[in-house]
């Protein structure tokens, strides 16, 4: 296509390219590079760092920095370094330990050729002076088992407080000590690599405070495998105090331990959180089978469900009181995995362009169906309004609100090129019953051939009786 004359359309062809390239096509990618380059426009910044990635899973290492050396530093400013790790962290699975290791080299080699290439910003963590410091350091983390994630995160914290090798090993030695091995070890220093600037004495007096609620050794391991920040937690200053709400609001301590070994992100939970969670059950106004659910695991879980649907809403921009005032308006929303809460708020402000802060007049769009409801609908407006077949705007509350009946009556039937995107209501769409096709068959009462012998015998039972 681009080899005829037709030019990249980002808004088009990005989607179709990057998925291409990560089913094993990245003929295309590279293809889409080359022209690109050819026209001397800088690339988007997804293609960069699916390109970067896909250099990296191939050990082509030069191939990799030249994705980002080739361009000026002004054009990648959104290549941060927290932008770096979080691209480390969920392509993890397709490097080796010993990529980062090489990748480390090769930015050094550049450094020490001084070429006129300008690094962008998120390289210059790894200076020179730096990565000399550092080599034999970094030649010893394969023996560690840390991921590619965990040495990157190392490195920044160590390029930014100046910690050198030998006092990072000996704060792993200090850790496997005390028992973080293995998984544990590698987890905790992924998501809370600032453990290797803490003392022993708070790492022992963490880990005395989950020993004295009653929570094994194995139980601990879990704790900090699940929920590392835990170790940057103040004993008497937050977990204590949080033990002691949960114990006045009347749970009792075994109910607490097991709460907290099943999802230690309990004790992310800040003072007077609990209670406020709770007091929001106690006023909902839902149908009794809604409320069965939300209560079924009792009510410490529930509790905790809501503030995990409370930090996602306010993770997405809404402040606490408009999180707390969808929930009760909506309390599905406490039934939904957070995942589908953020894919419906992501199509809702990437796709459809509306603000989130819509939701707290319409929080009945989180309550919706995506694939039945809100995808089908936007598709039929959508449709109808790139024909000039609406003349009024059709708001988030048109949209969701009304009836599939209604909703059927007023923008697809009068446009019948729309039921099949519609799907409900639509000549020849399949309605699925409550039971599979020819289930009644099971419940007709069986027939039985009659013989002259049940003949007679039917006939000598009614006799007396006429």
């Amino acid at each position: 296509m681009l080899r005829h004359g037709f030019h990249f359309n980002a808004k088009r062809h990005l989607r179709m390219i990057l998925d291409a390239a990560r089913a094993g096509k990245g003929e295309l990618l590279e293809t889409t590079w080359e022209e690109m380059d050819r026209a001397e426009r800088t690339p988007p910044l997804p293609l960069i760092k699916e390109r970067f990635c896909m250099k990296l899973e191939k050990n082509d290492y030069a191939s990799a920095v030249s994705c980002i050396t080739i361009h000026p530093a002004s054009e990648l400013q959104a290549l941060s370094k927290s932008v770096w790790l979080n691209l480390y962290k969920d392509n993890a699975s397709r490097f080796q330990q010993e990529t980062i290791i090489g990748l480390v080299e090769a930015v050094d080699m550049i450094i020490g050729k001084r070429t006129k290439f300008l690094l962008p910003i998120s390289f210059k963590v790894l200076d020179s002076n730096f990565l000399k410091k550092w080599q034999i350091g970094i030649s010893k983390f394969g023996n560690l088992g840390i991921s590619p994630v965990g040495i990157c995160n190392i490195l920044a914290l160590s390029r930014r407080f100046r910690i050198d090798p030998d006092l990072f090993l000996n704060r792993v030695g200090v850790l496997k000590d005390l028992g973080f091995n293995g998984g544990v070890l590698t987890r905790v220093l992924e998501r809370f690599p600032r453990i290797i600037m803490m003392k022993e004495d708070d790492l022992c007096e963490k880990i005395g405070f989950l020993e004295g609620i009653g929570i094994s050794r194995y139980g601990i391991e879990r704790v900090f495998h699940l929920f590392p920040e835990v170790l940057g937690f103040d004993v008497e200053n937050r977990l204590k105090p949080l033990l002691d709400e949960f114990l006045e609001l009347g749970f009792s301590e075994n109910m607490i331990r097991d709460e907290i070994i099943k999802d230690s992100r309990v004790l992310s939970m800040e003072l007077g959180e609990m209670s406020r969670c709770l007091g929001l059950l106690k006023t909902l106004k839902c149908r009794a089978p809604i409320k069965d659910k939300i209560f079924s695991e009792g009510e410490f879980r529930a509790g905790f469900e809501v503030k995990l649907r409370v930090d996602c809403l306010c993770k997405q921009g809404l402040i606490h009181r408009e999180a707390f005032k969808i929930l009760w308006k909506e309390p599905r929303l406490i039934l939904y995995e957070v995942e589908e809460i953020e894919k419906k708020i992501d199509f809702l402000v990437n796709t459809m362009n509306y603000k989130v802060g819509c939701l707290v007049e319409v929080p009945e769009y989180l309550g919706a169906n995506f694939d039945k409801q809100i995808l089908p609908r936007y598709n039929v407006v959508e449709y109808l309004r790139s024909q000039g077949a609406l003349e009024f705007d059709v708001g988030l509350k048109s949209l969701i609100k009304p009836s599939r009946l209604r909703f059927y009556n007023l923008y697809v039937k009068p446009y019948p090129e729309c039921e099949k995107m519609f799907g409900r209501f639509a000549e020849g769409a399949a309605i699925q019953g409550r039971h599979p096709v020819g289930m009644w068959k099971l419940f007709k009462p069986q027939k039985y051939a009659e013989s002259k012998e049940a003949v007679n015998n039917t006939k000598s039972f009614m006799e007396p009786l006429v």
